[in-house]
């Protein structure tokens, strides 16, 4: 008995909520720092200015407790800087047009401007309109209610850049290996796939299934991309970060290995996919490259189990020796040669010739 097709109301509701939500629920203490940053500032910024509502500390610590201390210091330059470029232009603003009901829409406009002329990101360039919202709607256009706002929202930086540094600063290296290692090991799955595309006739809808299984390597190959960027940052100007440094180093090192060795894979496959004939598997060249592909992915598995700073002691490799062909197939040689080619490519990442 099949489901039901999905509606497309709830197809339209999962794709827009996916849009503001994540996979994973962020770090509960990270959201207890931010709170906690918020409110050391709100307490901070009354003792020194108590007249006012001290917002502007309190949004700035809020931004600034970030997943790693390199982005929290990046979001407290880049509120400070766009409190005072917005300070600036409300004040300008008032001194040109005066207080006008129609204030806002100058300041919006001019903060635009500004922000386009010094080529600032589209988040800074919000910082600098909200800022000079903000700076009208709650404080007029007097310059020392400005000065007191800059100095609010440094305060607030610096307690939440402070507070994410001291407090369990979050380090992002422990999926890194991991993710590296389903990676080589998915790599050596589909090598054998591809041996065996070539070992027995397949049919296409095999092939194309081979093929798919491929492709996914690169989106696969892109994440850890993204887990080594993440775990780079988190180790900046981390006061943990030296414990983990050479774990780190030695992950990037066997990544760097294994990306040229996914860029063949794929490439193999894709060579099989468009080329394949079933006579292949009766040619005794094809029947010798078989076992290669076989024992490459043997070692591309070790290399991921040993890690790059352990393979060369580990057990010996079973690619030991490159495969030679005599006398290419006069048929197939073209798909014969690129395999070739490629499976000596993959053995010297492999083993460390082509380092």
């Amino acid at each position: 008995m099949t489901a039901p097709p999905t509606r497309p109301w709830r197809r339209i509701e999962r794709r827009l909520t996916h849009r503001f939500t994540v996979s994973m629920r962020p770090s509960l203490l990270q959201l207890l720092k931010g709170a906690a940053a918020a409110i050391l500032t709100w307490f901070v910024c009354l003792l020194l200015f108590p007249e006012q509502l001290p917002i502007f500390g309190a949004i700035a610590a809020l931004i600034v407790v970030q997943d790693s201390i390199d982005q929290s210091l990046t979001r407290g330059i880049e509120r400070v800087v766009g409190v005072l470029l917005g300070v600036s232009v409300a004040l300008g603003a008032g001194v040109i047009f005066g207080p006008q009901s129609w204030l806002f829409i100058a300041a919006i406009i001019v903060s635009m401007g500004v922000g386009w002329v010094l080529r600032m990101t589209p988040t800074s360039t919000n910082q600098v309109a909200i800022s000079a919202l903000l700076m009208i709607a709650l404080g007029g256009l007097q310059l020392g209610y400005g000065f007191e706002r800059l100095i609010e929202t440094a305060i607030g930086a610096a307690i939440g850049v402070t507070l994410n540094a001291l407090v369990i600063a979050p380090i992002r290296t422990s999926s890194v290996h991991a993710a590296i290692k389903s990676l080589a090991e998915h790599s050596a799955r589909v090598l054998r796939q591809i041996a065996d595309s070539l070992a027995e006739p397949r049919d296409t809808e095999w092939l194309t299934a081979m093929h798919a299984e491929a492709r996914k390597l690169q989106a696969e190959r892109e994440r850890v991309h993204g887990l080594l960027r993440q775990a780079r940052e988190s180790l900046r100007l981390n006061p943990r970060s030296n414990r983990h440094k050479q774990g780190l180093a030695a992950d990037d090192e066997l990544f760097q290995r294994l990306q040229p060795i996914v860029t063949q894979v794929i490439g193999m496959s894709r060579a099989v996919y468009d080329l394949y004939q079933a006579d292949l598997t009766t040619d005794p060249a094809v029947i010798g490259m078989v076992e290669e592909m076989r024992r490459a992915a043997h070692d591309l598995e070790r290399l991921a189990g040993a890690g790059s700073a352990e393979v060369s002691h580990a057990e010996p490799a079973a690619l030991t020796t490159p495969y030679t062909i005599l006398r290419p197939h006069p048929e197939h040689w073209v798909l014969i040669g690129s395999l070739m080619e490629d499976l000596r490519r993959v053995r010297g990442r492999i083993t460390g010739e082509l380092d």
